[in-house]
């Protein structure tokens, strides 16, 4: 980080540390990790989520077929607006092939062995989307053999048709092969023993509301913050957030730190001093450039989200006889 202004200060009186908010708060920009279960798809357990914490906006990040299990990220009000950067998250399955006859271990892992890499991966019939052919990159690996069943596990680009990958190793295997069970292990950075069932969101959730214990509902509800942790960051002062939150650039004054190595056009997540996500936003120059800079704009955002209310504004609306 490149620290421009050590005398910097944020007030006690306006917002607070992630982690410090309240239930409601979390539940109106935050995220919950489901481990899915077989049966019913992703939309309907998000329903069900939902129906669960009694709010108005929830949705998921990455779809799952109904008999596919695993980690589904649940998206709640302000967080909705990351759902685009969940998809595009890299995911991790293990899947269970089933073969119409035994499998040779040997051949079985050099075909695998074909299909990683850059690889056509067009979408199988049973999906909902367009049939067309398109590339993903993917990485699998072996895992066991135990007559017709395998084991194998799959890194990919999101978008990756697992069946898709099933039957293109049947095709190199010169016998059918089918994929009998799936289950996401890992969707970006957030893995299975993340993930929650139903029912315990249902019974942290009713420990909350009527019987006023927060512990396991913090400990399932994850802030907004967490999804862009991975993001360069750029810290600026309370005055600058209020600004950014009422649709204001950010300015070169506004700066506490910035992320070393930036280049135009880059996206960096806009925090707070005391860790709060005020938005997202794409860089207008080089960072080495703002230590050289004393006015100026420095990036702008794409998406806000720090409540408009949380910090007063550092500019005033001129009047119109200005």
């Amino acid at each position: 980080m490149i620290l421009l202004d050590t005398d910097a200060k944020t007030s006690p009186a306006h917002g607070c540390n992630p982690f410090e908010r309240t239930i409601e708060e979390l539940l109106e920009a935050g995220m919950i990790v489901i481990d899915k279960p077989a049966g019913p798809n992703s939309h309907q357990v998000s329903a069900w989520a939902r129906d669960i914490i009694g709010v108005e906006k929830l949705g998921h990040g990455g779809t799952l077929d109904p008999f596919a299990t695993g980690v589904l990220v649940l998206l709640a009000g302000r967080t909705m607006r990351l759902t685009k950067k969940v998809l595009s998250h890299d995911k991790t399955y293990v899947g269970i092939l089933r073969g119409s006859r035994n499998f040779d271990a040997d051949a079985l892992g050099r075909a695998i062995a074909q299909l990683s890499g850059q690889v056509y991966n067009v979408p199988p019939e049973i999906s909902a989307v367009k049939i067309q052919v398109r590339s993903r990159r993917l990485k699998s690996r072996l895992i066991d053999v135990d007559g017709r069943d395998a084991a194998v596990e799959i890194i990919c680009e999101a978008g990756t048709y697992i069946r898709t990958l099933a039957r293109d190793l049947g095709l190199l295997l010169g016998h059918p092969v089918e994929l009998k069970e799936l289950r996401r292990t890992q969707s970006g950075k957030f893995t299975e023993p993340q993930s929650i069932s139903l029912q315990d969101l249902k019974d942290a959730f009713w420990l909350w509301r009527e019987k006023g214990e927060e512990v396991a509902l913090r400990r399932i509800l994850s802030p907004i913050e967490s999804l862009v942790s991975e993001l360069p960051e750029v810290i600026i002062k309370d005055g600058a957030a209020g600004a950014i939150a009422h649709g204001a650039p950010l300015m070169r004054p506004g700066i506490v730190s910035i992320a070393n190595h930036l280049e135009r056009g880059d996206m960096v997540r806009l925090m707070t001093m005391k860790g709060e996500l005020v938005a997202l936003a794409s860089m207008l120059t080089r960072s080495e450039m703002v230590a050289e800079m004393n006015e100026g704009e420095i990036a702008r955002p794409d998406s806000v989200f720090l409540p408009p209310e949380l910090y007063p504004r550092a500019w005033k609306k001129k009047s119109s006889s200005d």
